[in-house]
């Protein structure tokens, strides 16, 4: 299997929305739809961040709301933070009945993360692949509070975890399962990453894999030069 970096994943990616033209809420709505097909039904929390990931969450969200099982989502921002494509997500979920929990400080979030059951199903999408470095203030409090759970479904990759290294930033979530788009992350390897990443499902989002090869992209957009333009 292969495993890529987060610069060739971030290549990958601006090769298939800015030159191919597939819009980025596209490759959003497959990540969230992908992931939701993992889950089992029952309530279900999202903790989102306000990053990518965080959209990814919302997109989540929004398929468990329509299926008719319990959802919530604990943001842990201001919803005006919520930017780009995750703002896109964020707005249709509300739209449609969704409950949001805004927790900006250590009290609400141990007041929030002591209501989900030990067995529920809590969704990481807090942070993604950019992250470097400690995890501190808020975030990092409502890792460790997710400590106790026993059901958690990582997006993309758990929080927390350098996703070029697999070495842990502080903190990192322990997840039962994690959903990883396209291909796992070179981190993966690590044997310190197997700890908290458990069962890893790779599920394709609808980037092609001519995107991934440097080869094949440049001698595709050679052969369709006119189009490239």
């Amino acid at each position: 299997m292969r495993y890529l970096t987060v610069q060739q994943m971030r290549e990958a990616d601006r090769r298939c929305i800015e030159e191919l033209g597939i819009p980025g809420v596209v490759l959003m709505n497959n990540a969230g739809r992908a992931v939701f097909k993992e889950l089992e039904p029952g309530p279900i929390t999202v903790v989102c961040g306000k990053g990518n990931n965080g959209g990814d969450g919302f997109v989540v969200a929004r398929f468990v709301l329509v299926a008719g099982w319990d959802v919530k989502v604990i943001l842990l921002s201001e919803p005006s933070n919520i930017r780009g494509d995750a703002e896109i997500f964020m707005k249709t979920y509300l739209r449609l009945g969704g409950k949001i929990i805004t927790c900006l400080d250590e009290k609400d979030i141990y007041q929030e993360m002591d209501r989900i059951a030990e067995h529920e199903t809590c969704v990481d999408a807090i942070l993604g692949t950019g992250t470097k470095g400690e995890v501190t203030g808020i975030l990092r409090v409502a890792i460790e509070s997710m400590g106790r759970l026993k059901n958690i479904v990582s997006v993309d990759l758990p929080s927390g975890m350098n996703a070029d290294s697999g070495d842990i930033c502080g903190v990192c979530v322990r997840a039962r399962k994690t959903v990883t788009f396209q291909y796992p992350k070179i981190g993966f390897s690590n044997p310190l990453a197997k700890q908290y990443l458990g069962e890893v499902v790779v599920v394709d989002i609808g980037i092609p894999s001519v995107c991934i090869d440097d080869n094949e992209w440049f001698a595709l957009k050679e052969a369709n030069k006119v189009h490239f333009s």
